[in-house]
């Protein structure tokens, strides 16, 4: 007589264990894809943290491919204008240090944003001093353009920037 608590010889219950893991993985693995994410803010904050790292590595292209087709600016700045200001930028400094603290992320419908941002930009140069060092403020405005569930699927439609305590452009 078998007894209901031996689970050494009993094959249906390992094999219900194998099918509950195997379903879990496969959620867990699967999770976002071809899905709208469930967090906007956190795809912002994340958008946010690699072009901060794409400008401190001075990865222009993975900076310009955040930057819409369509960006345009109060400055008149388009996306080509923007790309040469980083080119000009990048070349102009030798090492990059940036320090961005998010003040405010505003979702809209899902689709649109607004980040609002302060950076500490320093960057080593071949000045007098041999370095420069300055604090601005950031309103940058974004749009989804993709449903991957991820931060690259926002991008850059206008910015606009001042030095801390000037107003901004």
């Amino acid at each position: 007589m078998k007894k209901r608590d031996d689970w050494n010889g009993s094959t249906e219950w390992v094999g219900r264990v194998k099918a509950v893991a195997l379903t879990v993985v496969a959620l867990v693995a699967t999770s976002g894809c071809g899905t709208p994410p469930d967090d906007p803010e956190a795809e912002l904050r994340a958008w946010v943290a690699a072009m901060e790292s794409a400008a401190e590595q001075e990865d222009r292209g993975a900076f310009i491919r955040q930057v819409a087709d369509a960006y345009t600016d109060a400055r008149g700045n388009s996306r080509s204008d923007i790309d040469k200001l980083l080119r000009l930028y990048f070349l102009r400094t030798d090492r990059i240090s940036l320090l961005t603290s998010i003040d405010t992320v505003s979702v809209f419908g899902g689709t649109a944003a607004e980040v609002v941002l302060t950076a500490g930009m320093a960057g080593a140069t071949d000045s007098v001093l041999g370095f420069s060092a300055d604090a601005y403020r950031f309103e940058l405005e974004l749009e989804r353009q993709g449903d991957d569930g991820d931060y690259r699927d926002w991008k850059l439609l206008s910015a606009r920037w001042g030095e801390m305590g000037e107003s901004l452009r």
